[in-house]
């Protein structure tokens, strides 16, 4: 098949890959309508500009076609949760033009949660695309991982150098086995922090690529979150690297809101603007309420996507369970 490598997220997709896939267990009687909203409601985004496919429970599809439009298509499998960043593959291109899809073993996030339907749906994506299942021995997600399509990845290392995922195993082999699967020529490792949210401190909440050299970086300014000083560990960090070419980074930051609209706030909201999703055309992103903050991570996104339509939802009940737009998404790169 020759050498795979995982292409940045900003070029050409197939389509989009979601799950609608919250269940009252996980999310309780009162966020759950609203979880399902926002997840039809970033497919319906997603769906003007790409074709967007939607794992769904057969007991789940009737409530699914009233709320996704008609270019979300619904394909019907078991799952436990909608986190499809994690729970499905990271898809790879070979240099020969082949898809593939690297299964990261997902554990639940280091057995935090129930994990057993969730754990074969990376299976179930590359054998429903046709790409070749690709397996490691590494265990982590997608949302951990982040890279530019040309040789650098930026991975935390509180997520993947952690017992609950990857018992023994050193950063070395980590890096050697992600290397082979994913085609890095560099990882630059982030700190992350570990036990504050359920992902151990996933990097997609702290630093993305724009395009090779330029990277958008989570700033937390109120001095009580536990996200306060890694977030300032990290950029002095990505300041001083360079990436697979021997190039500084650019670094751009993305101040998070200093308010957030109340209903569903809570200890678990993730509140960052760091977590949008690239798809052909368009960057769909979040918007929490801050009229000013909403106002300047569109601005940063519009000039640093020159060309692609930033489109911004209210997602407040996904926050409020600790994720966001990224992690409730997964492309399909274009062969």
């Amino acid at each position: 098949m020759g050498k795979w490598f995982m292409p940045d997220e900003g070029e050409p997709h197939d389509r989009t890959w979601m799950a609608f896939g919250p269940s009252e267990e996980v999310w309780g009687a009162d966020l759950l309508p609203r979880v399902r909203e926002d997840l039809a409601r970033i497919a319906n985004a997603v769906a003007r500009f790409e074709p967007v496919t939607m794992l769904v429970r057969s007991e789940d599809r009737a409530l699914a076609e009233e709320l996704c439009d008609e270019g979300v298509e619904l394909v019907e499998t078991a799952m436990d949760d909608l986190w499809i960043r994690d729970t499905g593959p990271c898809f790879v291109l070979s240099d020969e033009g082949s898809l593939g899809a690297v299964d990261l073993n997902f554990n639940g996030w280091g057995e935090k949660q129930e994990y057993d339907q969730d754990a074969l749906v990376a299976r179930f994506l590359a054998r429903r695309s046709g790409a070749t299942y690709i397996e490691t021995d590494v265990v982590g997600e997608g949302g951990g991982i982040e890279v530019d399509g040309h040789g650098t990845a930026i991975i935390t290392e509180s997520c993947f150098v952690n017992a609950n995922r990857n018992p023994g195993r050193s950063r070395t082999h980590i890096e050697a086995e992600l290397t082979k699967r994913l085609g890095p020529r560099k990882i630059i490792w982030l700190p992350g922090i570990a036990g504050k949210d359920i992902t151990d401190g996933h990097t997609d909440f702290y630093a993305r690529f724009v395009r090779p050299g330029v990277v958008v970086a989570a700033l937390d300014t109120d001095p009580r979150s536990f996200d306060h000083a890694v977030t300032l560990t990290h950029l002095e960090i990505l300041k001083d690297a360079t990436d697979a070419d021997g190039r500084q980074l650019e670094i751009v930051t993305l101040t998070a809101p200093a308010d957030i609209r109340t209903e569903f706030a809570g200890d678990d909201f993730a509140a960052g603007y760091i977590n949008f999703y690239v798809c052909n055309g368009a960057v769909i992103a979040p918007q929490f309420g801050d009229a000013k903050a909403d106002a300047a991570a569109k601005h940063t996104l519009e000039r640093l996507f020159p060309g692609r339509t930033v489109v911004q939802l209210d997602i407040d009940g996904i926050a409020a369970g600790g994720g966001g737009i990224h992690c409730a998404t997964q492309q399909q790169p274009k062969v």
